[in-house]
């Protein structure tokens, strides 16, 4: 007989049935608001990476007075899109471990806060050097926050899928966090002279990076309402919360998930920093936008990166849809892999050098099976590590696998465009980073092989 047959439905719906998994509850309102700012977290964390290849060009142009496609423009492209990032990897690794000693919510409030004044701080840079500097404060920020927001949401929800939807709906507030961003550019590009002159001038790129200021803001008003995350204060108050360790995550029971998990992460986001972060620079030698005026590139590079974004929402959200109705982990990473491999190959070596149109809805097929897979690591990896661990282990994937290995895809990219044969510099960097892009996914694929399923459906205590 069914035990929960034999208790009354009222008492399932307070303590739940033994054995079974918890009853999925409505979402109270602290339940509402820590979503709602795990949310925002999530969507100026791609807000604050994807200003970058927005205002690449003409920041570089403006402070470095280059040519763009020349060595020392991909040079400092390199540097602008990696340094950052490999910061951020490794701060954000220091950031993980804190998460676990301290808490989720303390290292995400004063995470969100410091990119968001770098963010302000970069807007006013004057030279090369303090803008790089500030970009990797910013990213820095973000690196940390992605982590203790994903622990902190897991964390909140007991019954699996509940708690796998929520962070799937979540992790969806990625891609407003680019429609934002692309949206703050195309505006800045259109009206820069009517807003007040920074530093004498009216540069459409000071003002996109000025508005990742915005986070802090809702983020003052709310802090004072914000719980910790039940799990982690319960076993802090107790004194049964174990100290975390790197040495942990290799240990015989974790080595393979530590080792397996950071090797498809940098493969995945080596897609992003050196693939799909790089088309505003090739649209420019398209044949449709080569002969016009310079704001109208701008406002074209900002419509096709909206196009993007519209794919990473759907992305997302098609994540979301799947990950509770698809139990295996391989089986779920694999419908994003497959077709991505066909459309990222036939957006770079073809269609990024002969159409707009079809730039416009590459990629934002493109954005879809890219965020789709991406979304599935903030699910997959709280379960795979206990509560002590689950910060650092998260932390070690997605800051030592994304932003330190993963992001170098960029310097292989903006170095091979200048030895690939192409007919201009836009065409040898599309062609450089769809030859990533085969690389990447075919890594991916391989790797996916040895991926280890989730021991049941519960967080491992």
């Amino acid at each position: 007989m069914d035990e929960s047959a034999r208790l009354p439905h009222a008492l399932i719906d307070v303590v739940g049935v033994p054995g079974l998994p918890p009853p999925i509850s409505r979402l109270t309102p602290v339940q509402w608001l820590v979503c709602g700012v795990a949310a925002l977290g999530f969507a100026f964390d791609l807000y604050e990476t994807l200003a970058m290849p927005l205002i690449a060009r003409p920041a570089l142009t403006a402070l470095g007075n280059f040519r763009p496609g020349s060595p020392a423009s991909n040079l400092w492209v390199g540097l602008m899109f990696y340094l950052p990032l490999a910061s951020g990897g490794v701060f954000g690794l220091l950031g993980g471990y804190l998460t676990d000693l301290l808490g989720r919510r303390r290292v995400l409030v004063w995470s969100i806060l410091l990119y968001a004044f770098s963010a302000c701080a970069a807007s006013l840079a004057l030279t090369l050097p303090q803008l790089l500097f500030f970009r990797c404060t910013t990213i820095i920020g973000v690196c940390v926050e992605q982590v203790a927001g994903v622990a902190w949401v897991a964390e909140l929800f007991s019954n699996p899928k509940q708690r796998e939807s929520v962070l799937g709906y979540t992790q969806a507030a990625f891609g407003f966090g680019g429609l934002m961003v692309t949206g703050a550019y195309f505006v800045a590009v259109t009206y820069a002279e009517r807003f007040p002159a920074i530093h004498g001038s009216h540069e459409a790129w000071r003002y996109t990076m000025l508005s990742g200021l915005i986070p802090a803001i809702p983020l003052i008003l709310t802090r004072p309402f914000l719980p910790e995350s039940p799990i982690w204060l319960e076993k802090k108050s107790k004194g049964v919360l174990k100290r975390p360790s790197f040495a942990e995550l290799f240990r015989p029971a974790l080595r393979k998930t530590t080792l397996v998990t950071t090797f498809l992460v940098a493969c995945s986001y080596a897609l992003a920093s050196g693939v799909i972060q790089q088309p505003a620079r090739m649209i420019p030698g398209l044949p449709e936008v080569r002969s016009l005026a310079p704001r109208a590139v701008e406002q074209t590079v900002s419509g096709v990166q909206m196009f993007q974004e519209i794919g990473t929402i759907a992305g997302r959200l098609l994540f979301a849809f799947l990950v509770v109705r698809i139990t295996s982990q391989r089986r779920l990473l694999r419908i994003f892999l497959v077709p991505g491999l066909i459309v990222f190959s036939c957006l770079y070596f073809f269609a990024a050098t002969h159409s707009l149109v079809l730039v416009k809805y590459g990629i934002l097929l493109a954005g879809l099976l890219m965020n789709g897979s991406f979304s599935l690591w903030g699910n997959y990896l709280p379960r795979m590590y206990p509560t002590y661990l689950r910060g650092t282990g998260e932390s070690f994937a997605i800051n030592i696998g994304a932003r330190v290995i993963g992001a170098s895809g960029v310097l292989l990219t903006t170095q091979l465009a200048n030895i690939m044969p192409g007919a201009s510099a836009a065409a040898r960097l599309a062609y450089s980073a769809g030859a990533l892009a085969v690389l990447a996914y075919a890594g991916s694929l391989i790797g996916s092989l040895w991926l280890r399923e989730p021991d049941g459906a519960q967080l491992p205590e």
